[in-house]
C-alpha cells in the first residue's frame, strides 16, 4: 500500500490559485464503518471555487480539502463493512472534500454506481443531473409536450437540464450568450436555443407559437431573470439555483400582482442531506440508466493531474470553456 497520498489542501479562504497547495498526507486507515476509497475523478464546480474563496453558506473547519463531488474505486474495507466490496465504483458524498487521491468514508454515505458508466460521467452525476432532475419534478407538474425556459443553458446544469427534458419529453426554451452555440445545444436535444436579450419575451413567443411557459430555471440572476420572468404564463413559477452574474432577482411589482409568479430556489446539497437513501436512488436511478444509455453526458474540455491544481482552477474559473474541468488520478 501506498505510504502517501497527496491532497489539495488551503488554510485560508481567498483566490483558490493563491490559497491552494498540494500536501502529502498519511494514507488513510478505516474505522470499522468505513471503507478506503481511490479516487478516480473529481470536477471543479462554481461552488467549489465559492467555497474556497469563502463565498458559499457552508464553510469547513480550517485547513481543508475541497471538492464536493467525485468517484472513486473502493480498495479496502472497514471490519464492520456488509454490502460492499472492493473494485465498485462509488459516487462520494460532499462534505469529505474529494480532490485527494485517496479518502477514508463511511461506507453508508457512498452510492454505488452501476457497471457501464465511465467513473468520470459517474463523478458529475450527483451536482448537476441530479439538480437538473429535481428541478423538472419538485415545483411544476410538467406532461410531455410542455415548455420550460431556462438561461445559462451551455452550462453543465443547463446541459443536464436539455438531455433529461428531452428524455422525458418536455420542450425546452435555452437562453444563452453565444450564438455559436446554438446548433451544439440543438444537437443535445434543446428544442429552442436563442441569444438573451431585450426582445426575448417576443423571440420566444415566436419560437414556441405562444405556448404557455409555466416553469423557468435561472441560474444567472439580475436582468437575465427578469427577462425568463416576463417569459414565464400566470401562475408560472420561476426557480433559481445560481447566480453567475452576482446580480440579485430584481421582481416589479406588477408580476406579482397581475401574473401571480412564484419564486423558489433550490440547493442540492441540501435536498440531499434531508432525502432519505431511498429518495436519492429513486432520482440516482433514472439518471444511471441514461449515463448508461449514454443520453446523459457531461463535456469535460480537460483533465488536470492534482499536481496541476492551481493551473486547473484557473481555467476553471474562466468563460467560454468548451466543458468542465476535472482532476483525473491514475
Amino acid at each position: 500500500m501506498n505510504e502517501s497520498i497527496n491532497a489539495a489542501v488551503y488554510e485560508t479562504h481567498g483566490n483558490p490559485a493563491d490559497v491552494l497547495h498540494i500536501e502529502k498526507q498519511p494514507w488513510p486507515t478505516p474505522a470499522a464503518d468505513e471503507v478506503v476509497v481511490k479516487m478516480r475523478a473529481a470536477p471543479i464546480n462554481p461552488a467549489d471555487l465559492n467555497q474556497i474563496e469563502g463565498k458559499y453558506p457552508v464553510r469547513p473547519q480550517l485547513p481543508a480539502t475541497p471538492g464536493f463531488e467525485g468517484a472513486g474505486v473502493v480498495i479496502e474495507l472497514g471490519a464492520n463493512v456488509k454490502g460492499l466490496t472492493t473494485g465498485a465504483l462509488v459516487i462520494l458524498p460532499h462534505n469529505i472534500g474529494t480532490w485527494r487521491d485517496a479518502v477514508a468514508v463511511k461506507a453508508d454515505e457512498l452510492v454505488v454506481v452501476p457497471d457501464g458508466i465511465e467513473p468520470v460521467q459517474a463523478a458529475m452525476l450527483k451536482i448537476n443531473p441530479l439538480t437538473a432532475w429535481r428541478l423538472l419534478h419538485d415545483y411544476v407538474d410538467l406532461q410531455k409536450g410542455d415548455w420550460l425556459i431556462q438561461n445559462a443553458a451551455n452550462s453543465a446544469a443547463g446541459r443536464g437540464v436539455i438531455q433529461i427534458a428531452h428524455e422525458l419529453g418536455y420542450k425546452t426554451v435555452n437562453v444563452i450568450r453565444r450564438a455559436e452555440l446554438i446548433d451544439e445545444l440543438r444537437a443535445e436535444g434543446g428544442d429552442t436555443v436563442l441569444v438573451d436579450g431585450e426582445n426575448l419575451r417576443e423571440e420566444v413567443k415566436s419560437a414556441t407559437g405562444g405556448a404557455s411557459i409555466r416553469l423557468g430555471l435561472n441560474s444567472v440572476g439580475g436582468d437575465s431573470a427578469l427577462r425568463l420572468a416576463n417569459c414565464l404564463a400566470p401562475n408560472g413559477t420561476l426557480v433559481s439555483f445560481g447566480a453567475m452574474s452576482l446580480q440579485p432577482l430584481k421582481i416589479p411589482t406588477g408580476l406579482l400582482i397581475f401574473k401571480d409568479l412564484r419564486f423558489r430556489g433550490i440547493w442540492i446539497n441540501k435536498w440531499y442531506d434531508n432525502a432519505t437513501p431511498s429518495e436519492r436512488m429513486d432520482t440516482f436511478r433514472p439518471l444511471f440508466d441514461m449515463a448508461r444509455r449514454g443520453l446523459l453526458k457531461t463535456k469535460v474540455e480537460e483533465a488536470y493531474p492534482l499536481n496541476e491544481v492551481k493551473t486547473a482552477v484557473t481555467r476553471a474559473a474562466e468563460g467560454k470553456r468548451s466543458g468542465k474541468i476535472i482532476f483525473g488520478f491514475e
